[in-house]
Parts: structure tokens; C-alpha cells; sequence
């Protein structure tokens, strides 16, 4: 109970099927190098790097569930989660509640395989700075530089098209006073970035699934 108080996290191991799931909540805002203000609720990279690990190194961990309900955050540590989840050998699933905005959809399709609620919504936008303007050419080259890191990170994890991709994060017309597109569950699958629409129920069948496929190889 303390690890899913402290960290959002915890083992489920009291199944039929006899599997261990390590269950991941990645909620709020995804903190990185700096702290968000006091009073917000947060996902510290800090303590999801060492679990991601520990799901890697444990002989006894047979797969890694993920919920995400985020609103976004630091893009360099969120991008650094869902390349270090891309890479387990462990079968992941990935399941989108109320949201995964922003630097969420990368950490949405890091997984095997993704599940979203009808109701759930995903936000794809430019990178973002604070500010009214970029400074000198270096600030914008580097923005340029960690969008296409983004944009190559999803279109590799998911079937949507480069081209489409693009358009929906530079639509003018959907997001007040922003640019961007926002995805509502069904729609999200339609696009080819998100597998399914499904629950908790549909998302640890499928970890179940491909957990016993990795066995049966």
C-alpha cells in the first residue's frame, strides 16, 4: 500500500493465471529536472526509471501494465520513459483514462499494445516554449531537433503516417487559442495511434495474452 501511496505503483500477483504484473500510473503532470509547483499532482521520472528497471531485472515479473491519465510535462523525461518502456523485453500494455496529452501520446504508444477508454482524450501539439518569442536561431534548431525525436518515437510505435501525424499537430482550427489536435477515444484508434478501445478488463486480458505468447516462445 505504501508503494502505490508513494509511487503509484504496485504488484498484481493474486491471479488465476499466476502471473506477476507490475502495474505503472502515470498521472498529472510528468515531472523532470526541475519540480512543478506545490499542490500538483505529478508523475517523478526520478522514481519511474528505477521501477522500469526492476520490471526488466525481475526474473518473477512476467509484464508491465501501464495507465496514464496525464496532462503532459517535462518533454526530455517523458520521451526518456517511453524509449526506457519500448525497450523492456517484458510484455507491456498500455491503457489511456481520462488522458494522455502532449508528451503522453509518445509514453501511450511506447507499449506492445494500447487500450483507450471512449471517454479518453490525447492532444497532439507542436512542442511548446514559455514566452513570446524565440530568442536566437540555436533555441529553435534544438525545439526543431526534439520535435522530430517525438514525432520519429511515435510513428515508429504506432500506425499512423508520418503526414497525418504532422497534420494533426499543426491543425489551426480544433484548439482554441493553440494549435493542435485533440483525439476522443474512437477517434484515437481510427487515426492508427492507439490499438483499441477497451477498459482494465480488455487491457489485462491482452497482457495475459501476450505474456503466455512470450512463454510458449
Amino acid at each position: 500500500m505504501d508503494e502505490i501511496k508513494e509511487y503509484g505503483q504496485t504488484d498484481l500477483k493474486n491471479n488465476k493465471k499466476h502471473k506477476k504484473i507490475h502495474l505503472l500510473s502515470v498521472i498529472g503532470e510528468i515531472e523532470g529536472h526541475e519540480n512543478v509547483a506545490s499542490g500538483t499532482k505529478a508523475t517523478k521520472y526520478e522514481h519511474v526509471l528505477p521501477q522500469l528497471a526492476q520490471v526488466e531485472d525481475d526474473e518473477e515479473t512476467d509484464g508491465l501494465l501501464i495507465i496514464l491519465n496525464t496532462v503532459g510535462g517535462d518533454v526530455e523525461c517523458g520521451l526518456a520513459i517511453a524509449e526506457m518502456i519500448a525497450s523492456l523485453s517484458k510484455p507491456t500494455v498500455s491503457l489511456v483514462l481520462g488522458g494522455s496529452h502532449s508528451i503522453g501520446v509518445p509514453l501511450a504508444v511506447s507499449t506492445d499494445y494500447s487500450f483507450i477508454v471512449e471517454t479518453g482524450t490525447m492532444v497532439i501539439h507542436p512542442v511548446r516554449m514559455n514566452g513570446m518569442f524565440i530568442g536566437v536561431p540555436q533555441t529553435y534548431e534544438y525545439f526543431k531537433k526534439i520535435q522530430e525525436r517525438i514525432n520519429h518515437f511515435v510513428i515508429g510505435h504506432c500506425d499512423i503516417e508520418e503526414k497525418r501525424f504532422m497534420e494533426l499537430m499543426t491543425e489551426t482550427e480544433v484548439m482554441t487559442k493553440d494549435v493542435g489536435s485533440i483525439l476522443v477515444g474512437k477517434q484515437a484508434v481510427e487515426e492508427g495511434i492507439i490499438n483499441e478501445i477497451g477498459g482494465l478488463k480488455e487491457a489485462m486480458k491482452k497482457l495475459y495474452e501476450l505474456i503466455e505468447g512470450r512463454s510458449k516462445k
